[in-house]
């Protein structure tokens, strides 16, 4: 082994500096994922055990460290108990930014094989027509954007529906009305795949007090999947943004548009190098454009 530091009779290698800082990176990946929970407070008083424990074994107080070694044996049976819905985020988080992940696979391979990381021009105009008309008459919409997968798992506690995606549907999908208002609504290749579907629901204790479940649904679909969520709040209209468990609230039909393009080509590398997504981009601006003209003109 390569030597790095001598400190007295204390020898650190490089495998010990890349052994620590691993140990710290995951450490403070726990961290950050029970952060805000009662979990924590449980987490830091193992952690302490823990740490007697080294102690006390490193004393030779053998009473004491066979107490605590029994405690330890089956520590691992007690972390699964007390941490398993964050063992299970944990799980989530690593599978979903995996490399084999199998949506990431597929898509490497269409991009390999047409060229471009995208399959044609995404149309968000109807799902932002739609919000600002949702949320005009305080009504509530939870919508998923997903531009990896179709989301089978989420799709089927839901309707199937392999529609094209329209601001008519949208609006009589989520009418009060209708019995597909409740649960969310599944978009995916310029298609509604589903409706009345049931997400996850967050567990954090830092989500606002104003935030329903509608919201909290969608932090929590945010945190276990690669997805947008678009939540339209039945009090007061507004329209939220919610990806990889951060909220974006009270968003402009602008600030929605630029939202919801930036998740769409953002695996596009330095997304201006194809010449498609100059034109899809630049027809979007013309469109805004073109509607702010007409709303200056009926004013």
């Amino acid at each position: 082994m390569i030597l790095a530091i001598k400190l007295g009779f204390l020898e650190i290698t490089i495998v010990d500096i890349i052994d620590m800082l691993f140990v710290t990176v995951l450490l403070y990946q726990v961290y950050k994922l029970m952060r805000g929970s009662v979990a924590i407070k449980v987490f830091l008083g193992f952690l302490s055990l823990y740490l007697i424990y080294l102690v006390v074994n490193a004393a030779r107080m053998e009473l004491l460290s066979s107490i605590l070694g029994q405690f330890m044996g089956v520590g691992v049976l007690a972390v699964i108990i007390l941490f398993q819905q964050e063992i299970r985020k944990f799980l989530l988080l690593v599978g979903r930014t995996t490399v084999f992940d199998e949506a990431n696979v597929i898509n490497s391979f269409r991009s390999i094989w047409s060229g471009s990381g995208r399959n044609g021009k995404a149309n968000v105009a109807p799902i932002i027509d739609a919000a600002k008309t949702l949320g005009g008459t305080n009504t509530g919409a939870l919508i998923v954007i997903s531009r990896n997968s179709e989301l089978k798992f989420y799709a089927e506690s839901g309707d199937r529906m392999d529609a094209e995606i329209s601001k008519r549907l949208l609006l009589a999908i989520f009418n009060k009305y209708s019995p597909l208002h409740d649960g969310a609504v599944i978009i995916h290749n310029n298609r509604v795949v589903a409706a009345r579907c049931i997400l996850p629901v967050t567990e954090r204790d830092d989500i606002p007090a104003n935030f329903g479940l509608r919201h909290r649904a969608g932090v929590g679909m945010s945190e276990a999947t690669d997805t947008l969520i678009l939540a339209v709040s039945e009090e007061t209209g507004q329209i939220s943004i919610m990806r990889n468990g951060e909220i974006l609230h009270n968003l402009s039909q602008k600030e929605l548009r630029s939202a919801i393009n930036d998740y769409l080509y953002e695996n596009i590398k330095e997304k201006v190098t194809s010449p498609s997504v100059l034109d899809a981009v630049k027809t979007e601006e013309k469109e805004e454009q073109i509607d702010a003209e007409a709303a200056v003109k009926t004013s």
